[in-house]
């Protein structure tokens, strides 16, 4: 799960986001003492305000107090929340309905995919990447290698279940990411890095489709032939931004373009669509997956 404090976080930003009636300090608390959070602790006044700081700080969403309007407290800015999409994400997975009581007799039929591993450093981590502060990290590598890395955080993603981060690594000299879950201790440190200002980590992955990428691949096109349902499925959620339609028959199939490179996680997604995908260019990526296909059919 994520950490406590985040939770904190995402729930007061809810609350008030959501609410259709002004809330005071006092109103709050009283929602939070009915919530299924308020496990967690109180809300005193001073945590009330450091948390509201901690929103500004992760979100860049303010939450302003009114004083004529009988000290109640409001999002001054609600367009940043709308078009931060971390933020969103937060929201959805993490936030309750306000009636507590329905959500409490409902939980064992609303079922949420929960992240199993990778939590426990999340908020030493964010704190590094607000402070521009070096990370000493003991990193454990899917082969079984141990190995103590520098890094400068830059941002964190969550993709398929895993939390990232990504930075510069100095040993190796290079951006990459790592996986939380395989993070074995953290040590943080008060050593200053300069945040690159031409390095945009949304753009970072531009060109991929998940999380790897490999500077030396180039940005190809690609081609594809997608038949039956997969078509719809398709259409309502895009292999990657770059994704357009060129043709079609009706009922029969769908052809769709994109300008990404060839990554080994691109290949497992159009392997995983089965019979109900074909790639046709590059022509070499063709018989690229002809390959593994032909590999995978000896292994039955």
């Amino acid at each position: 799960m994520i950490s406590k404090t985040y939770l904190r976080y995402i729930w007061l930003l809810d609350t008030i986001n959501q609410s259709r009636f002004p809330l005071t300090y006092d109103l709050i608390v009283r929602i939070w003492e009915s919530s299924p959070y308020a496990y967690m602790g109180g809300l005193p006044i001073r945590t009330f305000h450091e948390h509201r700081k901690g929103i500004e700080e992760m979100f860049g969403v303010i939450i302003e107090c009114d004083k004529s309007k009988g000290y109640t407290y409001y999002i001054k800015n609600p367009e940043v929340l709308e078009k931060n999409t971390y933020a969103q994400l937060l929201l959805r997975k993490y936030s309750v309905p306000q009636d507590f009581s329905t959500f409490s007799m409902m939980r064992d039929r609303i079922l949420l995919e929960e992240i199993p591993h990778g939590t426990a450093y999340f908020d030493s981590i964010v704190e590094s990447m607000r402070r521009n502060t070096e990370l000493i990290i003991d990193y454990q590598r899917y082969e079984g290698q141990l190995e103590t890395l520098t890094m400068q955080p830059y941002s964190m993603r969550v993709y398929n279940r895993r939390w990232y981060v990504l930075g510069y690594i100095k040993e190796k000299e290079v951006i990459r990411h790592l996986a939380l879950e395989r993070f074995l201790y953290l040590h943080t440190t008060s050593n200053k890095f300069e945040f690159p200002k031409d390095f945009n980590p949304r753009k970072y992955y531009d060109n991929v489709v998940g999380i790897y990428v490999n500077e030396n691949l180039p940005v190809v096109n690609l081609k594809i032939r997608v038949y039956g349902v997969q078509m719809e499925y398709m259409r309502m959620l895009p292999l990657h931004k770059s994704q357009s339609e060129v043709k079609s028959r009706h009922g029969e199939f769908a052809e769709f373009t994109y300008r990404l490179c060839l990554t080994p996680e691109l290949k497992s997604k159009i392997l995983a669509m089965g019979a109900e995908v074909e790639v046709l260019e590059p022509v070499e990526y063709r018989e690229e997956i002809k390959k593994e296909i032909s590999l995978t059919l000896k292994r039955y």
